[in-house]
């Protein structure tokens, strides 16, 4: 039987994600600090035996650290690629091969790459469950996990909501999960990106073709605050944006921008003064640059340290469900059938167009809404043949 991946937040079923919560809130209860309850502080011996493999592409800290962190609290152990540089990728190994080879080592496979689209591709060489860690400016499922948890913690609902993106929404691949999640429990999502920064386009047609969503333009909203638009469900009054549950802000995502940025905006608690964020919890995926406002930090409308800790437990819980949960009802499969594999894709960055990945040949599906356009099975961009 093949093994459960985690390449997407759309992989997981929404049951599956309360689920995660349930055993993420269960691991709090029972390890939690006193003094700290959302921090894990004691260890189960759930998973003992297990090895985890973390081959990490790109820097990380808070996502490596709290993969780590989760397996041990669980009893299992971990081994760790955390430079390319000095592993074999450095001597022109493949990611296929590197796959191939890890999952003869580790029993999870938790990966971080530059390539779009790269979680996806390792899924295929994969013997054991992978999880996606980030792959370029793609997809951070986990990280969705994460931030999902703690507005439910922090706001007792995932229903109703609006949620506000601020910052680079184009190179942010967290926004990009997790404006797919929001979707999937009909919040309203506000566009505030920086200049030149703009949601994709991809990501703007799966919110309205997967999910039903329509776009409000500026003027519909009549709002001064530098909200570009706001996805809502099909049918949603155009009222004004009213208060925001929740501000989402990133930074800009420097290592994958071809060009530099001479605008990009800064929150401070001056622009949270405004009526609609008086109640705003402010969330952030970390690290942050000079786009937040060390000021702020103590302020109670100030979630995201605390959204860093809670990574711990909701990674304890998805390690948890895939290693030893009943996972054979896959959600995402490669069917053959109206698959185009002779037509390249037009992300440059995707990993089918990566040279040394030999075996990353294009895979590129019609839409069913419009079969002249083609969508990535990896990466997810899509071109069209009109």
């Amino acid at each position: 039987m093949s093994p459960r991946h985690l390449t997407s937040i759309n992989d997981l079923r929404l049951e599956e994600i309360e689920s995660v919560f349930s055993l993420a809130e269960k691991y709090l209860r029972e390890l939690v600090d006193p003094n700290l309850p959302y921090r894990i502080a004691r260890s189960t011996n759930v998973c003992g035996g297990s090895v985890m493999a973390t081959l990490f592409y790109e820097p990380s800290t808070r996502t490596r650290l709290s993969f780590e962190s989760a397996m041990l609290r669980l009893g299992g152990q971990v081994i760790s690629s955390a430079d390319p540089a000095a592993s074999s990728a450095a001597k022109g190994e493949s990611l296929a091969d590197t796959i191939r080879m890890a999952s003869a080592y580790a029993d999870i496979l938790v990966l971080r790459h530059p390539r779009e689209g790269a979680a996806q591709f390792a899924a295929e060489y994969a013997s054991v469950p992978l999880i996606n860690a980030g792959d370029g400016a793609h997809e951070h499922p986990t990280q969705t996990l994460t931030d999902l948890f703690t507005i439910l913690r922090e706001r007792g609902t995932l229903t109703d909501l609006t949620v506000a993106l601020l910052g680079d929404l184009r190179g942010g691949r967290t926004a990009h999960s997790l404006a797919y999640a929001l979707a999937r429990y009909g919040a309203r999502i506000a566009l505030m990106p920086a200049p030149g920064l703009e949601l994709p386009e991809y990501v703007a047609a799966r919110l309205r073709e997967a999910f039903g969503y329509e776009y409000l333009k500026p003027n519909e909203l009549r709002s001064d605050d530098g909200m570009a638009g706001m996805f809502v469900p099909n049918g949603t009054a155009n009222d004004p944006v009213g208060a925001v549950d929740v501000l989402y802000v990133t930074r800009f995502q420097k290592e994958r921008a071809a060009d530099a940025v001479t605008e990009y905006p800064t929150v401070t608690a001056r622009f949270l003064a405004a009526d609609r964020f008086r109640n705003t919890l402010v969330l952030h995926p970390l690290p942050r640059v000079d786009e937040l406002d060390a000021k702020f930090d103590q302020d109670e409308r100030a979630g995201y340290f605390r959204q860093a800790s809670y990574g711990v437990p909701v990674r304890m819980a998805l390690i948890t469900m895939l290693l030893k949960g009943d996972n054979k009802n896959m959600v995402r499969g490669c069917h053959s059938h109206g698959l185009c594999t002779d037509v390249t894709c037009g992300n440059a960055n995707c990993i089918s167009r990566d040279a040394r990945e030999t075996a990353a040949a294009p895979k590129l599906h019609p839409l069913l809404s419009d079969p002249s356009r083609l969508r990535c099975w990896y990466c997810d961009h899509e071109i069209s043949l009109a």
